[in-house]
């Protein structure tokens, strides 16, 4: 194959599907965590971690094979976002979680996921190291506050490092971002 030639991929790959999967789950997953009683908790938690762990495998299936397409590029933040953020505003409804960590949270991963769309023409600024960071932080937060029976201060110390990372990979991002807008302006010659 020359490097002119480029390999289609089908939006229809594993990588996309499970995707897709991860959608589809997050309104399961609201239904399951309003519904009354430890066992329909346990299967919301069920459910998240599901899901969750559909968002590693998919960005690990689409790099190893080569299945990334544009529809994954958009859809797969759309996806991790729609699982964390109606796993937030849930429990903030639930009076579980204080509204303001979800405001924060949320603010800061809409804010970013629409940076990373407006740059996606251009460039594409890679996963950090923080931002899986942050990923992990937040999904092992979710699943304390989601387990029946955890102690208060652990679930605040989780979701305090949480908040803590989460505002500092933003602004690392947006950082990241300006200057890849800076050295594309000067390669315009603008």
């Amino acid at each position: 194959m020359t490097r002119d030639e480029r390999r289609v991929v089908s939006p229809w790959n594993i990588a996309n599907v499970l995707t897709v999967l991860r959608l589809a789950l997050v309104p399961f997953f609201v239904f399951c965590l309003f519904l009354p009683g430890t066992g329909w908790r346990v299967v919301a938690l069920a459910v998240f971690a599901v899901a969750s762990f559909t968002d590693h495998l998919d960005g690990e299936l689409a790099r190893r094979y080569g299945l990334i397409t544009d529809f994954g590029k958009i859809a797969d933040p759309i996806a991790d976002k729609a699982l964390t953020g109606a796993a937030l505003v849930c429990l903030s409804i639930l009076d579980e979680l204080p509204w303001w960590v979800t405001i924060v949270i949320l603010v800061r991963e809409l804010g970013i996921t629409a940076l990373r769309l407006v740059l996606l023409r251009r460039a594409v600024i890679p996963a950090s190291y923080g931002g899986k960071v942050k990923t992990v932080l937040q999904i092992a937060a979710i699943v304390l506050y989601l387990l029946p029976f955890v102690p208060g201060p652990v679930r605040w110390v989780v979701m305090g490092a949480a908040v803590v990372v989460t505002v500092g990979t933003g602004a690392d991002y947006v950082i990241r971002a300006a200057k890849l807008r800076r050295v594309a302006r000067q390669a315009r010659g603008k």
